[in-house]
């Protein structure tokens, strides 16, 4: 009787605990439609994307691309932003692999580490990573788009 007495107690204990800990995570999840811009040589190449899904808009930059074996690294930064007034900024590894028979097109994936240090209103404090994957078009310097799926979860 009193070990059923102490598991009850143990599991409200538990549960209370995982519902405190979720109430403080967000679960990430959308689809952005990112477009690239070239400011030139040397330049980082600017993004803009129109996102659905946790948050609306995004923004960012390719600060620097490496040519690999199966196609492309890039060091990225993105801004996020949400219509309550939330955002952060996150720090990014985006890996780009070739799609055979299809010059100038690539598979992406990207992993977003967030920076506690610059997040803002509704999201201040929150911190985490977050994936997305999808496929870009590099093949026209003037029209370099892509399409992405986003998701994972961000805590406070």
């Amino acid at each position: 009787m009193k070990v059923t007495t102490i598991a009850r107690a143990t599991l409200a204990l538990a549960l209370s605990s995982t519902a405190a800990l979720a109430d403080n995570c967000i679960e990430m999840g959308g689809v952005g439609i990112p477009n690239f811009y070239p400011e030139g040589e040397g330049q980082p190449i600017i993004i803009s994307a129109t996102l659905t899904g946790t948050v609306e808009h995004a923004s960012g930059k390719i600060m620097a691309t490496r040519e690999t074996e199966t196609g492309l690294e890039m060091d990225m930064e993105h801004y996020f932003g949400r219509g309550d007034g939330g955002g952060f900024q996150t720090r990014d590894l985006g890996i780009l692999t070739a799609v055979p028979g299809k010059p100038g097109r690539f598979m992406i994936e990207i992993t977003y580490d967030l920076d506690p240090s610059v997040t803002r209103g509704t999201l201040e404090g929150y911190s985490g990573q977050f994936r997305s994957y999808g496929l870009v078009d590099l093949r026209d310097e003037n029209n370099l788009v892509g399409l992405v799926r986003y998701s994972g979860e961000i805590c406070r």
